[in-house]
């Protein structure tokens, strides 16, 4: 099995620290050059600092709720001639809460952060993966897109907006050799996860110890995912060895998801 990522030029969103961070590490563990994309400077030089390899590591600054700001960034990093060759699309969540009482700024903001900036990044690198004749687009969405999930209206309804696009992205590109693929972690230990817990807590007052392990009760494998197994998926799907798999929804969730 063809895992070997040497030669190879990742971009991976949301880098500085969770699955984004994890998925970094495990490219740079296959060979990838990986260019690091948040906004958080500090945190991104820490985790270039973290990266194996014997190649350089580097970051790009970019805030993702300014998709023209993105756009330059990316644009200018692409100008001295640069190929890439992996792009993994990873961006924070929008905040929970049901979809009766989300406001529309709430789409519009989430619909720019997710689907717009996967679309600006995806359409500066795909002229390369073309000429290359490989390319791994990689989002990191949500078990959502399968089933939605309570208290999270805006995301369910955003996250599959992205998936959709991912699918038809898919189909266009594949004759050039390029995958576009979906890899959707379940619950997993992160900040998010954190944040979430504590958010539903205080409006449900119900503690966030009881709350954990409702959501336990509902996987089968009885615990959270780490972020290196999310991480592990996206890495495979990088790879030479999964150039036949194309448009699909990855679960990454230990079973929780209620449908194939």
């Amino acid at each position: 099995m063809n895992l070997d990522l040497t030669g190879k030029h990742a971009f991976v969103c949301g880098s500085s620290q969770g699955i984004g961070k994890a998925a970094a590490m495990e490219l740079a563990k296959l060979g990838a050059t990986v260019t690091l994309i948040a906004r958080n400077d500090a945190r991104l030089r820490s985790a270039v600092a973290d990266l194996p390899g014997k190649v350089k590591h580097d970051y790009i600054i970019a805030d993702f709720s300014n998709p023209e700001q993105l756009r330059e960034s990316i644009g200018k990093y692409l100008s001295k001639e640069k190929t890439i060759h992996i792009l993994v699309n990873n961006t924070g969540g929008p905040a929970g809460g049901t979809i009766a009482e989300a406001h529309l700024e709430e789409f519009t903001s989430a619909f720019s952060n997710h689907l717009l900036c996967n679309h600006i990044l995806a359409q500066a690198v795909l002229p390369g993966m073309k000429l290359n004749g490989y390319g791994r687009i990689i989002n990191i969405i949500s078990t959502s897109v399968k089933q939605p999930l309570r208290g999270l209206g805006v995301s369910n309804t955003i996250r599959a907006a992205v998936a959709n696009w991912a699918k038809t992205l898919s189909m266009e590109v594949a004759p050039f050799g390029i995958t576009v693929n979906n890899v959707l972690p379940g619950a997993t230990a992160t900040q998010r996860l954190e944040s979430i817990l504590e958010s539903k807590a205080v409006k449900t007052g119900i503690t966030k110890e009881l709350l954990t392990k409702e959501m336990l009760h509902e996987i089968p494998a009885g615990r959270f995912a780490s972020t290196e197994e999310v991480a592990a998926a996206i890495a495979f799907l990088a790879t030479p060895a999964a150039a036949y798999i194309n448009g699909i929804n990855l679960p990454v969730d230990g079973g929780r998801t209620g449908n194939l």
